[in-house]
């Protein structure tokens, strides 16, 4: 993530999605993605340009997009 050293545990995501019934067929409409983060003080800047851009750089999201609404956030901790 933007250069940012990062180990395994210290990037945790919740996801959830939101299903409609759409002309009677279900289908997903909503998914927020939000992140907790522990990264090096002094890389705040850089992992909020992450969280900013992600979903423009996300093969998924952008597999969606028009299609699915994606709502993306952060808690960030630096320490």
């Amino acid at each position: 993530m933007r250069q940012i050293p990062v180990e395994r545990d210290t990037i945790q995501a919740s996801v959830e999605g939101e299903i409609d019934a759409i002309d009677r067929v279900l289908r997903i409409t909503r998914i927020r993605v939000h992140y907790a983060l522990r990264i090096p003080a002094g890389t705040r800047a850089a992992a909020e340009r992450a969280i900013a851009t992600h979903e423009e750089k996300c093969p998924a999201a952008t597999s969606v997009r028009n299609c699915i609404q994606i709502q993306i956030a952060a808690d960030i901790t630096e320490v």
